[in-house]
């Protein structure tokens, strides 16, 4: 080999030595991504759904609401904009709207707060701040400054309970019962 060629071989291999230094000296760094928002991965979400319980093939209650999120976990539920329905073993049905509630999936209890409004499909209305649902004793229960009427019944409390879908109250609290006059 002659000293040209050696030559143009030794320049070659720099020139192709400082392409491989270039070529890894520049290497972009990676753009920093923006943090995706940890998701909990533990709620599912939906939106116009319905949860319901049903005891010896006898529904028991149903509640629909525009949001709900359930825990994966504990099956525990929170629902927003909500209406629902509790059924009597009499045939009576007990209709209820509200802002928001809550379903404990072990104890199958369910709090409804916030604009609460009770309507049995007997004429009974009732309203109050809280309305919950005892799945043990199967007690619906009117709490913070309920109102129950019906025809030209006035009942008033802090808390009035049934356990026949508001047929026969027991007011509990600064109970008061007037018949007569205006109800509303």
């Amino acid at each position: 080999m002659d000293k040209k060629r050696k030559l143009l071989l030794a320049a070659g291999i720099a020139l192709f030595a400082a392409l491989v230094v270039w070529a890894v000296t520049t290497v972009p760094e990676r753009p920093d991504m923006p943090e995706t928002p940890q998701v909990d991965s533990k709620v599912m979400s939906y939106d116009g759904n319905e949860i319901s319980e049903e005891k010896n093939g006898r529904k028991i209650w149903d509640l629909t609401a525009e949001h709900i999120e359930v825990n994966i976990d504990t099956k525990d539920a929170s629902l927003e904009k909500l209406s629902g329905h509790f059924y009597m073993e009499d045939g009576r049905v007990v209709e209820v709207k509200a802002d928001k509630g809550t379903y404990a999936n072990e104890s199958k209890d369910i709090a409804i707060t916030g604009n609460v409004t009770v309507k049995n499909s007997d004429g009974t209305e009732l309203t109050s701040d809280e309305l919950r649902w005892d799945a043990a004793k199967e007690i619906l229960a009117a709490i913070g400054s309920a109102k129950a009427t019906k025809d030209d019944l006035l009942a008033t409390g802090d808390r009035i309970e049934s356990s026949d879908g508001f047929n026969k109250i027991k007011i509990i609290g600064k109970a008061h019962l007037a018949k007569g006059g205006e109800t509303k």
